[in-house]
C-alpha cells in the first residue's frame, strides 16, 4: 500500500498564487461594496422607507471569493412583520434606484424577485429579504443567508486559503456550483466542509472515503434524515441539508478527483487543460470508430434563466430515453447543451434501425378466452409475417411501427414530457439530426461539449 506523503507545500502556494485576490481586488472590492450601502440607504431615504438595513453576504463578505469573480451580493432587510407584498414592491424599488448608477439592469426571480446589475464591472444581486429573529423561523429562502454569515465569518478566519484551494479544486473536477445546471457543490457547502475538517487537505483525504449517506453536522443538532447522497446540515438551520442541489454524479465525480489526486498532485487537478472545439474530421472518424447512432434534438433556446431551463432539459431528457426503450431502443446514454440560440438533447443508440419485423408474445393457450381474442387480432391480419406458439403461447411476427430511432422522435416527441417553456421551444419547431448531420452544429461550446460527449 502507498505511504500518503501528503500535498506539496509549493504546489499549494502556486495555486493561491493564482487564486487569491490581490491587495488592489480587495481594496476595489470593499470600496465597491460601500458605494453600494450608501446608495440602497440613500435611495430608502428618497423614497421615504424607514427601517431599512443593508447586509452584504457570500463569499465577497467573507473573504473566500476567488481572484478574477466579481459577484456581490447585496441583501436589503425589512423588518419581520413587513407584508411581502410590500416587501417586494419597495425592496424592488429601492434596487431600482440603486440600479441608476448602473452599467445595465435585469429583474430576476427566486422565491421572490430580485434585481441583478452590472456596476463598475462587478455583477451584483439586489435582494430584499426579512429580518428574522433566526434562521429556523425564516419567511422566504434568502432570509438565511445573512445566518449563513454570521456563522461562518468568525470560524473560517485565517482558513480562507483552505476554502479558495478547495473552490478551485472543485472547479478543476467540474462539480464547483449548486445552481441547477450543475448540480455541486456551492460556496457555503464548501465554506462547512473547511469548517468541519479544518483545512483543504484534511477536505480531500475525508472525501476519498465517502459513500452515499455522508452526514456532517456540525453543530450536532439534527435528527432530521435526509435522502440526499450527501448530507451536510445547516448550522443555521437544523432541518435543511446544504447539500441538497448535489447530484449523486457530482458526489461521485469529486470523491474520484480527490482520489486520483492523491495519487498524484498535480496542477492540472485545479487547472485542467481547455478543451478544443471537435472539428468535422474529428466528428466522423469518432462516428466511425464508435458505429453506434448519434441523434441530436435541435431547438431553439427558450428565454428563461438556466435555473428553469436545465431541470426542464433533463426531464426532456430522461422523457425522450423512456420512449426510445419503450419501442425497443437501446439508449447507450444521454445529454444535454444549451447554447445562446440552440439547444441539443444528445443521445447514443446502440442503433437508430431495428427490423421491420416484431415479436409480439400473446397468453397461454390454455387461458382460452384471452388467447383466442389474441389470436383472431392478429391471424392474417394486415401488417402481420406469421404466427406460432412458442413455449405454450402464441406469438406473432408483426411489423414494427417506427423502425427508425428518427422518425418515432418526429413523430413522437410531443408525447413526451417536456416542461413548460421547452415543450413551447420544442412545438415551434424542432429538428433530429442524425450521425454526420451533427456536423452542422458549429457553436464552439458545442463542439467542446461534442469533444467530451463522443
Amino acid at each position: 500500500m502507498e505511504t500518503y506523503t501528503g500535498i506539496p507545500e509549493e504546489l499549494k502556494l502556486t495555486v493561491l498564487k493564482r487564486i487569491k485576490p490581490t491587495e488592489n481586488e480587495r481594496e476595489k472590492l470593499l470600496a465597491i461594496q460601500e458605494e453600494l450601502t450608501s446608495q440602497v440607504k440613500a435611495a430608502a431615504e428618497k423614497l421615504g422607507i424607514p427601517d431599512v438595513l443593508v447586509k452584504m453576504v457570500g463569499s465577497a463578505a467573507r473573504g473566500t471569493w476567488l481572484s478574477g469573480t466579481h459577484d456581490i451580493d447585496v441583501f436589503i432587510s425589512f423588518p419581520e412583520e413587513t407584508p411581502r407584498k410590500e416587501l417586494e414592491t419597495l425592496g424592488m424599488a429601492i434596487a431600482r434606484e440603486v440600479a441608476k448608477h448602473a452599467e445595465h439592469a435585469e429583474d430576476r426571480h427566486a422565491e421572490h424577485p430580485y434585481l441583478n446589475i452590472i456596476y463598475k464591472g462587478f455583477d451584483v444581486d439586489l435582494v430584499p429579504c426579512f429580518r428574522v429573529a433566526s434562521a429556523s423561523q425564516i419567511k422566504s429562502a434568502v432570509d438565511r443567508t445573512p445566518f449563513h454569515n454570521d456563522f461562518v465569518k468568525p470560524r473560517i478566519k485565517g482558513h480562507e486559503d483552505e476554502v479558495l484551494l478547495l473552490k478551485q479544486f472543485m472547479r478543476g473536477g467540474g462539480v464547483y456550483g449548486s445552481e441547477l445546471k450543475t448540480q455541486g457543490f456551492s460556496g457555503y457547502l464548501t465554506e462547512l466542509l473547511v469548517i468541519h475538517y479544518g483545512s483543504f487537505e484534511n477536505t480531500i483525504c475525508a472525501a476519498c472515503s465517502w459513500k452515499p449517506g455522508e452526514k456532517i453536522d456540525i453543530m450536532h443538532h439534527s435528527e432530521i434524515e435526509h435522502e440526499e447522497p450527501l448530507v451536510v446540515v445547516d448550522p443555521t438551520d437544523p432541518k435543511r441539508n446544504v447539500a441538497a442541489a448535489l447530484s449523486l454524479d457530482k458526489f461521485c465525480m469529486f470523491i474520484d478527483h480527490c482520489r486520483e489526486f492523491l495519487k498524484s498532485p498535480e496542477l492540472r487537478f485545479f487547472f485542467p487543460a481547455s478543451l478544443l472545439p471537435l472539428e468535422d474530421s474529428e466528428i466522423l472518424e469518432r462516428l466511425e470508430s464508435r458505429k453506434s447512432t448519434q441523434l441530436a434534438i435541435v431547438f431553439k433556446t427558450p428565454d428563461v434563466v438556466e435555473d428553469v431551463l436545465y431541470p426542464q432539459l433533463y426531464k426532456m431528457e430522461q422523457a425522450v430515453a423512456a420512449l426510445l426503450k419503450e419501442y425497443d431502443f437501446t439508449v447507450i446514454k444521454t445529454g444535454v447543451w444549451s447554447g445562446k440560440t440552440e439547444t441539443a438533447v444528445m443521445l447514443e443508440l446502440i442503433s437508430g434501425t431495428l427490423p421491420n419485423v416484431k415479436k409480439h408474445v400473446g397468453p397461454p393457450v390454455w387461458v382460452k378466452v384471452h388467447a383466442e381474442k389474441f389470436k383472431e387480432k392478429y391471424q392474417g391480419a394486415a401488417d402481420v409475417f406469421g404466427g406460432y406458439i412458442e413455449n405454450g403461447k402464441y406469438v406473432f411476427e408483426i411489423r414494427r411501427k417506427y423502425p427508425t430511432a428518427k422518425g418515432l422522435l418526429e413523430d413522437r416527441l410531443m408525447s413526451c414530457s417536456l416542461g413548460k417553456q421547452v415543450h413551447q421551444s420544442v412545438n415551434e419547431g424542432f429538428e433530429i439530426i442524425e450521425n454526420a448531420g451533427i456536423c452542422r452544429l458549429k457553436d464552439p461550446n458545442f463542439r467542446v461539449f461534442l469533444r467530451k460527449w463522443m
